[in-house]
């Protein structure tokens, strides 16, 4: 049974967040990704176009997230589904890190308005 313990997430960082991946085939998961985001005070992330459907759910915090041209105000408790092909930026206006645990299929890419392709080593 893998058990995947704080000490051994990988933690990466880009565009000012933190992600800390603990679910990947490196730690077991033979399907999914699962990791904690923490969006500082102040940080706006590019928007970005997903492959796979991600599943956001902010633990705390509060955040302004633009989802294919609509944004909302997304407050703790609530959860976000982002389908496949839909076009994502987030924002974190308030004073306090913004805490999201999110899963993936394996294999996620996102793509930057330049064209930019990520392949984030937390989701694959």
């Amino acid at each position: 049974m893998p058990v995947v313990r704080p000490s051994e997430a990988v933690v990466h960082e880009i565009h000012g967040a933190r992600f800390v991946s603990y679910a990947t085939p490196r730690t077991g998961s033979r399907e999914l990704a699962a990791w904690r985001g923490e969006i500082p005070p102040g940080t706006k992330a590019p928007a970005h176009t997903v492959s796979k459907e991600e599943i956001l759910h902010l633990l705390s915090g509060e955040l302004l997230v633009t989802l294919d041209g609509r944004t909302d105000r997304v407050a703790a408790g609530d959860t976000l589904i982002i389908n496949s092909g839909a076009t994502l930026a987030v924002e974190n206006p308030t004073a306090e890190t913004a805490v999201t645990w999110v899963t993936t299929s394996l294999g996620l890419e996102a793509e930057l308005a330049d064209g930019t392709r990520i392949v984030p080593p937390w989701a694959n």
